[in-house]
């Protein structure tokens, strides 16, 4: 018989019911009982869904992050967080976010650096290691959560991240080598495995998806010495690797002493083949065959004709999954009442994904007869979807082949340039800005549900629209801020908002996906070819601008990050969907400059994160990613001032990609990497200008004036002065006006200390 498994569930709830319990709590406004026992519900309900599978995950849930989860297990806790009042669930909350409920009156704890889980868009705290780093066994994460699924009879295979990947995922702060830490990591890994023996567990599914990443001679060499130590363990080990292709690393995962390994056969279809022959006899393969990361339907018909051979020829020993944790799809399609019905058809999310995987392996161990109506129906969905008319747009298609290398090129270099904006906007050295958006307000957001529901008409709306912006101005205007937004108030997510103005999208209505810790997404759907019928940002930020001398920044999203933060459609290259959706940019880009907008950013988020996890697949990522921004950025003249913004990615290795971009100005997130992140800049002589965040928007903490000086001057140590711009990491849409207002005041004092030479 083939078993079945998952990796991880969506830890969210199918409502969000995670992020609001956490919000309370948060706000002490639930004690932390209630928090857990709101864990501990979820799981319930979760293990309830994945019912009818052989294995189930135990250990996937997190109240915040599976990363941060694993440091706390391995004790290993930033100084900084230890011997502080409070229980064990406070400092962990302090690592995540820099506060917990207890010290809502202080800035606690500097919060953890987080950055993007391999090339998701989901965000990770990053382990902190130095050489002096040691590491002990806390088990009672996990003793709690194998003695819930215990009780309710789940057959539990707990999920760990292994040591290789652990260590991969962090950073030494002292510049030691992270592999000198293994000898001393590998014992308290013994001991947890040990301790899962002791429990009766049969399985352990151990993550290491570092694999499927380049690795050098001593990494590849660190992961013979750690499987080696762990082989006897008392458990067995599933190696899972997820997100790629091993390729060089293939036989060495095959190889390692290990009970089994899991394969993404989404994303490394080719190498089956390649692993059947070099696995050992007596371990089994798991073949990830559902997509995990996409929210399309399986064609299951297709996936058997490949799959049959393999079971054949594997029996017992195969094992079906979906390609990596759920995690990064939303809980449940059948809540989608109001989503295009035709487009529904075509979907599976992740209740769905595990009833595709029953019905394989149904198929497989009994015949496709047995479950011949799933098969009909599935079909059918397949087809309708291929012969729609609503994915292929003629008029798009013309359009793409008019492109040429003259649409992404200004007519003047930066330096040209910036002359001729520096006369135009009279900006002071230092200038202060913010990324986009201020403050989502409860007002803000019951206007737009009402707006929604019909109980607001468009009037009504507009006007409550235009409130919320002109606060927005006079608040600014109060600061003195130097280069103003409009706020976004209208705008209900940065993908979201346009995919609703443009032709190729579908949106769900509780399609709700972790980003990190309580923060929540609902990428858009994207079906079809995309074409902009109309203007989408002009009005609101024309009647921004007519209420202020100082400029104000058109804000954009940029056609990359709207492909990356998109359920994006599988039947085309993303190249060919990100240049439809670079000209829909360019064409509101274009638009705000003739209304006299003269600032213009087009964010870049999720530049990064789409970037291939082997290099020789990243060059060409990057030539047509960078590509794809100049065509939507570059059509302006040469006094519109292009800005982009950049946050919570590693830019060193693609700093000359950025650099191509052009942008007069970026912004970037290095607030809480301390500057870091500007490792990048020492080896480059970046040519434009540059805004390195100086304000953590995913923590209440309320950065001190001394604090932003301090950052600053480690920028100067690395860009030019009359380079640099002070400004937020991010947008401010998830921080009330309390914080903001405050850390802003001192953003704008530290800039005028700065300029006076202080």
């Amino acid at each position: 018989m083939t078993t079945t498994h998952n990796l991880g569930f969506p830890r969210i709830g199918a409502q969000r019911e995670l992020k609001f319990a956490l919000e309370h709590y948060w706000k002490g406004e639930t004690p932390a009982q209630a928090l857990q026992d709101l864990g501990a519900q979820l799981r319930a309900k979760h293990w309830s869904l994945q019912a009818g599978l052989d294995f189930a995950p135990v250990g996937d849930f997190s109240l915040y992050d599976q990363v941060l989860d694993m440091s706390f297990t391995l004790g290993n806790i930033p100084e900084r967080a230890r011997g502080l009042p409070g229980a064990a669930l406070d400092s962990y909350f302090r690592v995540a976010r820099g506060r917990a409920p207890a010290d809502s009156s202080c800035g606690c704890v500097h919060a953890g650096e987080m950055t993007k889980w391999f090339d998701t868009n989901y965000h990770y705290i990053v382990p902190e290691f130095s050489a002096a780093t040691r590491f002990s066994l806390d088990t009672s994460r996990l003793q709690e959560q194998l003695a819930q699924a215990r009780a309710l009879g789940v057959k539990a295979k707990p999920v760990i991240i292994g040591p290789l990947t652990y260590l991969w995922l962090g950073k030494a702060k002292d510049g030691s080598d992270r592999l000198d830490l293994l000898p001393a990591l590998l014992p308290i890994y013994a001991a947890l495995l040990d301790w899962f023996a002791q429990e009766g567990i049969e399985w352990v599914q151990v993550d290491e998806p570092a694999l499927v990443t380049d690795l050098d001679a001593s990494w590849q060499q660190a992961y013979a010495t750690a499987y080696e130590a762990l082989r006897n363990s008392g458990v067995k080990l599933l190696l899972a690797t997820y997100f790629g292709r091993l390729e060089s690393n293939l036989a060495l995962a095959c190889a390692l002493p290990v009970d089994g390994l899991h394969l993404d056969a989404i994303n490394a279809r080719a190498e089956v083949g390649h692993v059947i022959r070099e696995l050992a006899q007596d371990k089994i393969l798991s073949l990830g065959v559902i997509d995990g990361r996409n929210v399309w339907k399986t064609d299951l018909h297709a996936t058997l004709a490949w799959l049959e051979p393999v079971q054949r020829q594997l029996g017992e020993r195969l094992w079906i999954a979906p390609s990596c944790s759920l995690l990064h799809v939303p809980v449940d399609l059948a809540s989608e009442q109001s989503l295009d019905p035709e487009v529904r058809s075509w979907l599976a999310f992740a209740v769905q994904k595990l009833e595709e995987l029953r019905i394989l392996a149904r198929a497989l161990d009994h015949g496709r007869t047995q479950v011949q109506e799933a098969l009909v129906e599935n079909a059918a969905a397949i087809d309708r979807r291929r012969a729609s008319p609503r994915v292929h747009n003629p008029e798009v298609a013309a359009a793409l082949a008019r492109i040429t290398p003259a649409l992404g090129q200004r007519a003047q270099a930066h330096v040209q340039r910036s002359a001729q904006q520096a006369a135009l906007l009279k900006l002071p050295a230092y200038p202060t800005t913010t990324i986009g958006s201020f403050p989502q307000t409860p007002a803000i957001r019951l206007a737009r549900q009402g707006f929604r529901r019909g109980q607001l008409d468009q009037a009504d709306y507009e006007t409550a629209m235009r409130a919320e912006i002109a606060r927005c101005v006079r608040e600014q205007e109060a600061l003195g801020l130097d280069v103003f937004v409009h706020g976004e108030a209208e705008r209900n997510d940065m993908v979201e908002y346009f995919g609703e103005q443009l032709e190729g999208y579908a949106f769900s209505q509780y399609g709700w996906v972790q980003s990190y810790g309580s923060r929540c997404v609902k990428p858009p759907i994207l079906f079809g070819d995309v074409k902009r019928p109309h203007p989408m940002t002009v009005k609101w930020t024309t009647y921004a601008q007519s209420l202020t001398d100082k400029p104000m920044k058109g804000m954009l999203t940029g056609p990359v990050t709207m492909l990356n933060w998109s359920f994006v459609r599988d039947d085309q290259p993303r190249l060919v969907t990100c240049r439809q959706l670079a000209l829909a940019i360019r064409e509101e880009v274009l638009d705000l400059e003739a209304a006299g907008v003269r600032i213009i950013q087009i964010d870049e988020a999720a530049l990064r994160e789409g970037l291939p996890l082997r290099r020789e697949e990243g060059m060409d990522y990057l030539r047509w990613a960078v590509e794809c921004f100049r065509i939507a950025a570059n059509g302006v003249r040469d006094e519109t001032q292009i800005h982009t913004h950049m946050c919570y990615s590693e830019f060193n290795g693609i700093i000359a990609a950025i650099a191509d971009m052009d942008a007069d100005v970026i912004t970037i997130e290095t607030s809480r990497s301390n500057m870091e992140l500007l490792d990048a800049f020492d080896g480059f002589r970046y040519p434009n200008d540059i805004g390195p965040g100086v304000y953590d928007i995913h923590s209440p903490n309320i950065p001190s004036q001394d604090q932003i000086v301090g950052l600053m001057r480690q920028a100067g140590q690395r860009i030019p002065a009359q380079r640099l711009w002070i400004n937020p990491d991010c947008g401010l849409k998830t921080r009330t006006w309390d914080e903001v207002l405050p850390a802003l005041r001192n953003m704008v004092a530290a800039a005028h200390t700065l300029r006076a030479g202080a």
